[in-house]
């Protein structure tokens, strides 16, 4: 009974003392050793929670989405975050409704986590008799589904913390554990063995060592379980490619039956990356106008559109001609659609705005002005720091050939101490240059916080 709860002695003295609006500081005792949410470590900055709302908002518009009980828990909970009380509750419920209709029963060991959350969300609320009946509808669970193991969590517990704690920058070798647990345990839910998969080759990609001598033969297997699994399919191509195969013909076979497959926001962009590395970039732009075309509301193809834009513009030639020009504002108007679509992602659209600026034959002086607008109110967050600096650095030294300014800013986005893939692509790019204080500055560097 302790896989998620306190101690049996201490959950008895809880349930044995005054009502419950007498016993707060025993029920928070209680709520403390509940798996959910609320006990996760899930604390992030408001600019980062409402990036997340996006992803949410995103996520839960794919058809047949195996997650969206999931989904809606981690949205209501990031409601909360924001002060928005009475949306956080319509999702935990929406969450409670949408999982017993995806495992097609009334109730189960996947609503511990719900009703954990729920029972924080009425704590807060200063409702403590709705709150201890949630925890008595978690005990009743506890007793009625118990683990299989004693040393473990439940693997729906497992299942929904890797899911979790993938949004939220985590170690993914943990994510990858929690995943393995969950589908060991139940072997059955063939969701679980794609994901733990899934990052296992993501957690590969971005190890030096090769984590898993059999990954390819278990990403064969688990996709043979999951044939409709788009992002599955991809990455398995993916990781035959680093193997040393050929695959452009299996890329378009794929982009082919992309109709029929599962099309998730993480699959798609994993067939267009496809393209872009192993086909051609325009053969990714016709690919996502294609699919655009066929569902024209979703919001997340406009964006995979114009990122295939951005990178074509960006990446194929230093300027392009006049009778180009309608390539470049085509770009530039999905850009700023985008900026509206995404409102709490404005600083990577308009980044991404003045880089497709800076290749425009006539309006280069813009992609400057947007770039100091951002860098005189910069963000607050030291990550977006990193990557205002080190982007505006590659624009300085490959669009207006200023080398000396563009160190400088690589050495602003490598001295702010966070892990982050633009600091250590800024300190890549300063291990470069020989300059003798150059060196002394990256010896001198801060480790990043964790």
């Amino acid at each position: 009974m302790d896989w998620i709860r306190a101690p049996a002695a201490e959950a008895a003295q809880v349930r044995s003392g005054s009502p419950a609006r007498n016993s707060a500081a025993q029920s928070q005792t209680t709520l403390e050793s509940l798996q959910c949410h609320f006990t996760w470590d899930l604390d992030r900055s408001r600019p980062k929670l409402l990036r997340l709302t996006h992803k949410m908002e995103d996520f839960s518009k794919e058809k047949g989405n195996r997650w969206l009980g999931h989904i809606y828990n981690l949205w209501g909970f990031i409601q909360y975050k924001l002060g928005l009380n009475e949306e956080a509750r319509n999702l935990f419920q929406k969450a409670a409704e949408t999982l017993n209709k995806l495992r097609d029963a009334d109730e189960g060991p996947w609503l511990v986590v719900n009703y954990g959350n729920l029972a924080w969300l009425h704590h807060h609320l200063g409702d403590l008799e709705e709150s201890q009946a949630y925890l008595s509808k978690v005990d009743a669970l506890m007793e009625k589904y118990p683990s299989p193991s004693q040393d473990d969590l439940h693997p729906e517990i497992y299942a929904e913390k890797a899911w979790t704690l993938m949004f939220f920058g985590e170690d993914m070798i943990l994510v990858v554990d929690y995943y393995e647990k969950a589908a060991r345990m139940q072997p059955d839910m063939v969701d679980w063995n794609t994901s733990y998969v899934i990052w296992l080759k993501k957690a590969q990609n971005f190890s030096d060592t090769r984590l898993d001598p059999d990954l390819l033969e278990k990403m064969r297997q688990a996709k043979e379980r999951d044939p409709e699994n788009l992002y599955l399919a991809a990455l398995y191509l993916e990781q035959r490619a680093d193997e040393g195969e050929n695959i452009r013909d299996e890329v378009r076979e794929l982009a082919g039956n992309v109709s029929t497959l599962y099309c998730s926001n993480s699959g798609m962009w994993a067939l267009l990356n496809l393209h872009i590395e192993h086909i051609s970039v325009d053969e990714a732009v016709d690919l996502a106008e294609k699919v655009l075309k066929e569902h024209p509301d979703v919001r997340y193809l406009k964006k995979f559109v114009a990122l295939c834009y951005r990178w074509r513009i960006v990446y194929k030639r230093r300027d392009y001609p006049d009778q180009e020009q309608s390539m470049v504002d085509t770009a530039i108007a999905l850009h700023e659609e985008l900026l509206s679509l995404y409102p709490h992602s404005s600083l990577k659209r308009e980044i991404d705005l003045a880089t497709i600026y800076a290749k425009s034959h006539h309006s280069k002086a813009k992609a400057e002005q947007i770039f100091q607008k951002l860098l005189k109110n910069e963000p607050a967050e030291p990550s977006d720091k990193q990557m205002l600096y080190n982007i505006y650095a590659n624009h300085l030294y490959f669009n207006l050939y200023d080398s000396h300014r563009s160190t400088q800013y690589h050495m602003k986005a490598a001295a702010i101490p966070e892990k982050s893939s633009f600091r250590k692509k800024s300190i890549r790019t300063l291990e470069k240059n020989k300059d003798r204080e150059i060196e002394e500055f990256l010896r001198n560097l801060q480790e990043p916080r964790q």
